[in-house]
């Protein structure tokens, strides 16, 4: 059974299982969904805890050996799988599929994993997982649902705020929901139960977003110019590599340009996008950034980068940040209305 980590606390209410498996890139998610796990096992009676970390070298026999002995001063156990690196190996695979098929009613597993590849949520031993355990996904909250992720954290500590305030604070910490987390705790700190005024957490909160190459090309196909001038400050600020930018946009320009001359010739949008091999979350993007697209667009876009890929190996003079921002931008906005 899959939840995801806002439904594990009603979940947990009805009764405990015996196996569960959290995997995600949200650090702050899974590591509440794991604490929620072992309190509410405290108080189902599990006294004993045994942590096993499945880095190079580990014997998976150990995994065997400790769901199935138990101490003399308890009947009852967790056992806390952790396997930092996602990849089980082929004998950890196997370990993995024989501890489904031999699950322990007297012992509850837990294992942790981090964002899994789609191989591997393609493989047999997750599979087998799925079937025994119940699934907790921990991702990474995107913007346009992270202010109702705030409002609800505020809640929680008897605080509110209107949603120009939440969509600041959700722009200030986008990508780093740690941070998110110590910012709204912060405010629980300094001001009183209520409704918080923008002032208020204006002056209070950092600037603690994580910014990546790959949310800088989501904003642009979003059509999000100002999301995406934000981005590119924050990345400039970190120092990231302009090749890698220009790369990373450049990609997604060259699949739009792709797409939109196989629409304007065939009119088939699907074998279109199969076909620029644009597929998962990208394809949601790119299906609505190509009605805004034309071939002749992509075409002038395309000579922009090269113009900028001639900026930074040093062949032309100019401002790369500047004609970066440019270059996104027009693309955020072309077709707008």
């Amino acid at each position: 059974m899959r939840i995801s980590s806002d439904d594990l606390p009603r979940h947990l209410a009805k009764g405990l299982g015996s196996l569960y498996v959290i995997h995600g890139d949200a650090l702050l998610l899974a590591i509440e969904a794991a604490d929620a796990i072992r309190i509410a096992a405290r108080e189902a009676g599990y006294s004993e805890r045994e942590v096993l970390i499945a880095e190079q070298h580990f014997k998976w026999a150990e995994l065997r050996n400790s769901a199935q002995s138990m101490s003399l001063f308890s009947s009852r156990k967790v056992v806390d799988l952790r396997i930092p690196s996602g990849k089980p190996g082929v004998e950890g695979a196997q370990a993995l599929q024989d501890h489904c098929d031999n699950l322990n009613p007297d012992t509850l597993t837990l294992i942790s994993l981090p964002k899994l590849e789609s191989t591997a949520l393609k493989s047999k031993w997750f599979a087998a997982l799925e079937q025994h355990a119940t699934v907790i996904s921990a991702d990474e909250i995107p913007l346009n649902a992270l202010p109702v992720w705030i409002a609800a954290r505020l809640k929680r500590q008897e605080q509110s705020a209107d949603e120009d305030t939440l969509i600041f604070l959700a722009q200030r910490v986008e990508g780093n929901l740690l941070a998110a987390f110590q910012e709204i705790q912060k405010l629980a700190l300094l001001f009183p139960a209520g409704p918080l005024t923008f002032e208020q957490v204006k002056d209070s909160v950092m600037d603690v977003a994580r910014y990546d190459i790959f949310k800088l090309s989501e904003a642009m196909l979003a059509g999000d110019a100002a999301r995406y001038a934000r981005i590119l400050e924050g990345l400039q600020a970190e120092g990231t590599a302009t090749v890698l930018i220009l790369w990373a946009i450049s990609e997604d320009i060259r699949a739009l340009a792709k797409v939109s001359c196989a629409m304007q010739q065939s009119g088939n949008l699907a074998g279109a996008l199969r076909d620029a091999r644009v597929w998962g979350v990208k394809q949601k993007l790119v299906e609505r950034a190509v009605r805004r697209f034309s071939p002749a667009f992509a075409e002038r876009a395309l000579r922009q980068a090269a113009q900028i890929d001639k900026l930074i190996k040093g062949l032309r003079k100019g401002d790369v940040w500047d004609e970066l921002l440019q270059l996104g931008v027009r693309c955020a906005r072309t077709g707008a209305r």
